[in-house]
């Protein structure tokens, strides 16, 4: 489950968070970015207790998506300790991703 919320920099989300932060740069017009959203609710009740999940839409936010290089939707940035850690291009499924992170977490 997502929840929205408001921060007044994406930096303090990094420096305020708990767990490590995973990242998902999208677009609504992105037919991938779509078929991940499913992908992360899983990622999110799965491993709740030690990553947060967060949803950035690169069309409303481009200075964002330009300061982490972002070139291919979707991509996926795990972030520990407000530093990005792994970076992951494309769509994939629950399972994959899931055992990925557990590696990183």
């Amino acid at each position: 489950m997502s929840v929205k919320k408001q921060f007044s920099s994406f930096q303090d989300l990094l420096n305020n968070a708990n767990r490590p932060v995973l990242v998902d740069f999208y677009a609504t017009w992105c037919g991938p970015c779509q078929m991940m959203v499913p992908v992360l609710e899983q990622v999110g009740v799965q491993l709740r207790d030690r990553v947060q999940v967060v949803k950035i839409d690169t069309d409303k936010y481009p200075q964002l998506a330009t300061q982490y290089q972002i070139q291919a939707l979707p991509t996926l940035v795990l972030f520990k300790n407000g530093q990005p850690v792994q970076r992951i291009e494309g769509a994939m499924q629950a399972p994959q991703l899931i055992q990925q992170l557990q590696m990183l977490l």
